[in-house]
């Protein structure tokens, strides 16, 4: 589940990057180009995490926890910017992912798969 969520995150930053582009404008080409960048660098990652994380690979934990708990914080300054839609959202994923690779299940499968735990 955890690995499906951070998957469509990454879909998602992907498609925030497509739309930055077609935003682009000569007045802001700098800031257009780096943030369509920065969206798809960040979707790259994410989308490497979940595939990792559906390989059962330990490493992909650290760095999901915290792009949810960076998404935890952005849904928190969004919860001001007209409707709750969009920060409950945000941060009902967040917790969704982060109970999910803590859990113990996960947490056993994740550690047992590197050989650390018999």
């Amino acid at each position: 589940m955890a690995a499906s969520l951070v998957a469509v995150e990454a879909l998602v930053l992907v498609l925030l990057g497509v739309l930055e582009l077609a935003n682009l404008r000569s007045t802001r080409l700098t800031m257009g180009v780096t943030t369509t960048l920065f969206f798809v660098a960040a979707a790259a990652g994410l989308a490497w995490c979940a595939w990792s994380l559906r390989q059962v690979r330990r490493w992909a934990r650290g760095p999901v926890v915290m792009a949810q708990l960076i998404q935890l914080g952005l849904a928190w300054n969004f919860r001001d910017v007209g409707g709750l839609l969009l920060p409950v959202s945000m941060a009902a994923v967040a917790v969704v992912v982060i109970v999910g690779l803590v859990h113990p299940a996960s947490t056993k499968a994740l550690e047992t798969a590197d050989g650390t735990y018999a």
